[in-house]
């Protein structure tokens, strides 16, 4: 079996043993693979990586003189079930997959780890239970895109967003055009994205973004929304609504408490998305929003960062840090694609076979060229096409 490792930073196509599932396990050959912008940080972080997840909890992380078979964006055909392990799906359907294997009582990421090789291959074991049968006849490309859109579509959820609130995406990276398609399948009516990125501002529109702003020219949190700006633009809201409450001659404490009830006492505040994940990013963010804004950060940020609590204090600021989807919202994104809610083919621009693993991840440095890059393990191609 053929497929790509990675060791000391050094992409390399091998041959290795065709991997035998276990119990409960199924083995599958790989149709597709997305290269994550994960896949391209670990490749010089590896170690960083690790540190950070063994402090965490989990010593298992792939290190990077270890050789480490990067995907867990895939789509594939099932081959062979584990010994004692019921013949479903059947040999032959297409399958994606959760990316978590267990080995033993432990249970590991698929990609990140040498315990659980990832999809740069042309075969890999999966989990039978993780594993949904591809629903509508649902293109290998497409399918392949039920991980990374499981992650916008979660951070998507993770933002409470409703469809009257103005959702800012800063980043159109393929997470945060992911996290787009998600905001206008949920049916959000405003949706504002930015990027440096031409290219990345135009897939954006392509995915459904409502406003879409160069920040070298314009702020995205810029815009007369009704949104208060400052601690003093809601002090003054705060005692002009005290202020006429006291000419109904009311208690006033009783009208408040039931307009609270109702909902009708929370500032008006965008839902802002950080995917870009470098350092500063937040801080910006914080610096720039109105006050009691809501900010999810998406954007994986590999070294150290610093934010002025001070700052989001006084506009109260709230700030969630988002990680991966549940069981529940990955199946819901695979039905997503395959019942067209979810158009994610704007953000296919390329496909290599395992030879040109290492053209692409070179071409993914380029944000005017490329968004999401796929692997088709049978393909000769070493340039993305």
């Amino acid at each position: 079996m053929r497929a790509v490792t990675c060791t000391n930073a050094q992409l390399e196509v091998v041959d290795q043993p065709t991997p035998t599932p276990d119990r409960g396990q199924l083995l599958v050959e790989v149709l597709r693979c997305g290269i994550c912008g994960s896949d391209l940080h670990a490749r010089h972080h590896m170690d960083e990586l690790a540190d950070v997840m063994a402090e965490a909890g989990y010593d298992a992380m792939m290190r990077s003189d270890q050789q480490i078979v990067f995907g867990h964006e895939f789509c594939g055909t099932v081959v062979d079930h584990g010994p004692r392990t019921r013949k479903t799906p059947k040999p032959g359907s297409t399958v994606v997959t959760m990316p978590l294997l267990r080995r033993g009582k432990e249970v590991h990421g698929i990609g990140l780890t040498a315990k659980a090789p990832g999809a740069y291959a042309e075969q890999l074991i999966v989990e039978q239970t993780l594993s949904f049968p591809v629903p509508n006849g649902l293109a290998p490309d497409i399918a392949a895109l039920t991980e990374p859109m499981a992650v916008g579509w979660h951070a998507v959820q993770r933002g409470e967003v409703s469809k009257g609130q103005v959702a800012i995406v800063i980043g159109c990276g393929p997470i945060g055009l992911a996290v787009i398609l998600g905001l206008k399948a949920k049916g959000v009516r405003t949706v504002i994205a930015s990027d440096f990125s031409a290219g990345r501002r135009a897939l954006a529109t392509r995915c459904g973004a409502d406003i879409v702003v160069d920040p070298a020219k314009d702020s995205p949190l810029d815009g007369d929304h009704g949104f208060l700006k400052t601690f003093t633009d809601a002090g003054d809201l705060a005692l002009s609504t005290i202020e006429k409450l006291h000419k109904l001659r009311l208690p006033w404490w009783h009208v408040w408490r039931a307009a609270d009830k109702a909902g009708a006492t929370t500032p008006k505040h965008p839902v802002i998305f950080e995917c870009v994940g470098v350092p500063g990013m937040i801080e910006s963010i914080i610096g720039s929003a109105p006050a009691f804004a809501r900010v999810v950060v998406v954007g994986v940020c590999m070294g150290a960062d610093k934010i002025r609590p001070s700052m989001a204090i006084n506009k109260e600021i709230e700030l969630r840090i988002v990680l991966g989807y549940t069981p529940l919202e990955f199946r819901d994104t695979l039905y997503m694609l395959a019942e067209g809610k979810i158009d994610a083919t704007a953000l296919i621009t390329g496909t290599v076979g395992l030879n040109g693993v290492e053209a692409a991840f070179d071409a993914l440095g380029d944000p005017e060229a490329h968004a999401k890059i796929l692997i088709d393990p049978r393909s000769d191609a070493e340039e993305p096409s």
